[in-house]
């Protein structure tokens, strides 16, 4: 089992308009709702692929309850997400079906407090103990301590559990010390963990601060993978235009299921640029069409040196 902890779990509604303008009232075309936030969604990738998958993190009031019904109903997910007095937030994202453009908007999320951030704490520690892999995902709620990545890391290093880290900021820079087996930062938070602008550089950065594997998502570039044993680099065919809610959650679960598949670092790549390409051109994050996905993967270009990282 992939275990996947989204620590702000959320109810993800997509809009759709044929054009959106500032000052305006807008016609809808077309709403979708799906569980969400960015763990949650790798693990919907991850069942698709073929992978059993827990998720856990924080529920609370109706939008909990509305994202765990709509758990119940994917097929291989299985809900362990731990109870809040508080209520899960809502992200909204607004889809320009004219340009392609979106405009995201995201609730800060419930208040945790120290009795349920312990709660959390024991239940991942016995989730760990029957996981082949975990992901740590995205943003911290209130009250939740700003090093608690880093102390999850270490629960499931002391396990043996590999660990991907993928969030931003403090959170991340904290992270990337107690020694994650990878971290997925983009180029900005890349950039902001190190200082540096030139990918290459940032990641190698990153690595001496702890992460023994750094991926860098570039966007339509693709992505750049270094670690002891070298570096590559993957990108898509073509340029994809459509929806990026959601890409790099399928990266994430190209990477994840990469590793525990024990594949070669170019095909891990590979996968994961063709499944986060595949997802800009779904209508929901977490969603991806499978011959879409196989025609991409057939053509993603890997170029790279397994001697030098």
């Amino acid at each position: 089992m992939i275990l996947t902890v989204t620590l702000n779990t959320a109810l993800d509604i997509t809009y759709r308009v044929g054009a959106l303008r500032p000052h305006t009232s807008h016609r809808v075309t077309e709403v979708t709702e799906r569980p969400g936030g960015k763990g949650v969604n790798v693990a919907r990738v991850l069942a698709l692929l073929g992978h059993r998958v827990a998720v856990t993190g924080f529920t609370g009031g109706a939008t909990g309850r509305a994202v765990q019904d709509r758990l119940a109903h994917t097929p291989g997910v299985v809900d362990a997400l731990v109870p809040v007095a508080g209520s899960t937030r809502r992200t909204i994202a607004v889809v320009d079906t004219t340009t392609g453009d979106t405009t995201q908007l995201n609730e800060p999320g419930p208040a945790i407090t120290p009795a349920e951030w312990s709660a959390f704490q024991g239940a991942y520690e016995d989730l760990l103990r029957s996981a082949s892999a975990v992901a740590l995902c995205g943003s911290l709620p209130p009250g939740v301590p700003v090093g608690a990545y880093a102390g999850l890391i270490r629960t499931a290093r002391t396990l043996g559990v590999p660990v991907l880290l993928d969030t931003s900021g403090e959170p991340l820079r904290r992270g990337v010390a107690a020694r994650p087996d990878i971290v997925k930062p983009n180029a900005d938070e890349l950039a902001e963990l190190t200082g540096s602008h030139d990918p290459l550089e940032a990641t190698r950065n990153a690595r001496r601060r702890g992460a023994h594997t750094v991926v860098a998502s570039l966007g339509a570039d693709g992505l750049l993978a270094v670690n002891a044993q070298g570096r590559w680099r993957a990108t898509p065919p073509r340029h994809i235009r459509g929806n990026p809610t959601g890409a790099g959650d399928s990266a994430v679960a190209g990477l994840l299921s990469g590793l525990v598949e024990h594949l070669p670092w170019p095909a891990r790549l590979a996968r994961a640029v063709a499944l986060s390409a595949a997802t800009v051109l779904a209508p929901a994050a977490g969603e991806f069409d499978r011959a879409t996905y196989e025609e991409l993967l057939s053509r993603v270009a890997v170029t790279g040196d397994a001697t030098a990282a």
